[in-house]
C-alpha cells in the first residue's frame, strides 16, 4: 500500500496555511475537473487524489493526525521497518498485520457518504476512530451535465421552445432569439442530484447550428441569393423576398446586373442580449436567362439587338 503524500498532490509546504491549502486546492481543482477533461481517466483520478488530499489537509483535526502519522512513519522506517507490520491502531486504522479491524463502527466511506473514491491509505488512517456522533455530513453540489441540442437557423432567429431529452428526461427549453454557434445555455439545477443535502448541479447545453440550405451566417449578418427574372433585372419591380424570419417584400432599381449585392439594414440576425437590435441582411443578384424562347421572342430579341447596334 502506497503512502500518501498530501502535501506534494497538492504542490504546498508542511508550514502552509489553511487559506493557502484551500487555494492550492481550488487551483487545481478546476484544472483537472472532469467536466473540463471529459474522457480524460488520468485527469480524473489525478481529481480524485486532489480531493482526498484536500479532505485531510483541508480539516484541522486530521490534518493534525496525518502530521503525527508522517512522523511516526519516518522513524518506523528509518529502523528498518515493513510497511505490512506497521502498527496503525495508534491512529485508530482499520487493517493491522493483513486483517480487518473495526472501531466504533465507522468507516470512510460512511463518513462521506459511501463514495469510494479514497485510497486504501485514507482508509487505514481514517477509517476508524471517529464515532457516529461525530461523523463529518459534508453536503456535495452535484456534478454539471454537458449536453448539445442541433438547432435551424429558423429558431435561431426567432425563438421559441424546444424539447431536449436528458437521462431520460424530456425537459422543455425556451430559447431566446439570437442564438449562436458554440453558445452554451445554462440551466440551473438540472443536473446530477447533489449528495447529503447538496444542491444539485446544472446542466449545460451547447448550441450547434445546424447547416441551411439557402442562408449563410456570419457573425449577426446574412448572406443569400436573391433571384431576378431577367425582365425584373432589365424594367424593375417589386420581387418578395425569403428570411429566416418570414417573407419581406423589395423594390429591385431596373437595369440591376447579376451579382450586384443589396444590403438591408436591419434584416440579419437578433443580437441574443439585444434582442431589438439585428444584424443585415445581404442579397447576392442572380439573373436569370430564359432558354425556351418562342419564335416571336426571339424574334423580338433579334430587334432589340439590331437596335443596340
Amino acid at each position: 500500500m502506497d503512502v500518501k503524500d498530501y502535501y506534494k498532490i497538492l504542490g504546498i509546504d508542511k508550514s502552509a496555511t489553511a487559506d493557502q491549502v484551500k487555494k492550492a486546492y481550488r487551483k487545481l481543482a478546476v484544472k483537472y475537473h472532469p467536466d473540463k477533461n471529459p474522457g480524460d481517466k488520468v485527469a480524473e483520478d489525478k481529481f480524485k487524489e486532489i480531493n482526498e488530499a484536500y479532505e485531510v489537509l483541508g480539516d484541522e483535526a486530521k490534518r493534525k493526525k496525518y502530521d503525527q502519522f508522517g512522523e511516526n512513519w519516518k522513524h518506523y522506517e528509518q529502523h528498518g521497518g515493513r510497511a505490512e507490520d506497521f502498527d496503525w491502531s495508534q491512529f485508530g486504522g482499520g487493517r493491522r498485520g493483513g486483517q480487518s479491524r473495526s472501531y466504533g463502527g465507522s468507516s470512510a466511506e460512511d463518513m462521506f457518504g459511501g463514495s469510494g473514491d479514497f485510497s486504501d491509505f485514507f482508509e487505514q488512517l481514517f477509517g476508524s476512530g471517529f464515532g457516529r456522533g461525530q461523523q463529518q455530513q459534508r453536503s456535495a453540489r452535484g456534478r454539471d451535465i454537458q449536453a448539445s441540442m442541433e438547432v435551424s437557423l429558423e429558431d435561431a432567429y426567432t425563438g421559441g421552445t424546444k424539447q431536449v431529452e436528458v437521462n431520460g428526461a424530456r425537459l422543455n427549453i425556451k430559447l431566446k432569439a439570437g442564438l449562436y454557434e458554440g453558445q452554451v445555455i445554462r440551466l440551473k439545477g438540472k443536473g446530477g442530484p447533489g449528495r447529503k443535502g447538496g444542491e444539485p448541479g446544472d446542466l449545460l447545453i451547447s448550441i450547434r447550428l445546424s447547416a441551411h440550405p439557402q442562408f449563410e451566417l456570419k457573425g449577426q449578418d446574412i448572406y443569400t441569393d436573391l433571384s431576378l427574372p431577367l425582365y425584373t433585372a432589365i424594367l424593375g419591380g417589386k420581387v418578395t423576398v425569403q428570411t429566416p424570419g418570414g417573407s419581406l417584400s423589395m423594390k429591385v432599381p431596373a437595369g440591376t446586373d447579376s451579382g450586384k449585392v443589396f444590403r438591408l439594414k436591419g434584416k440579419g440576425m437578433p443580437h441574443h442580449s439585444k434582442p431589438s437590435e439585428h444584424g443585415d441582411l445581404y442579397l447576392k443578384a442572380i439573373v436569370h436567362i430564359p432558354t425556351q424562347l418562342s419564335d416571336k421572342e426571339k424574334a423580338l430579341f433579334e430587334q432589340l439587338a439590331q437596335m443596340e447596334k
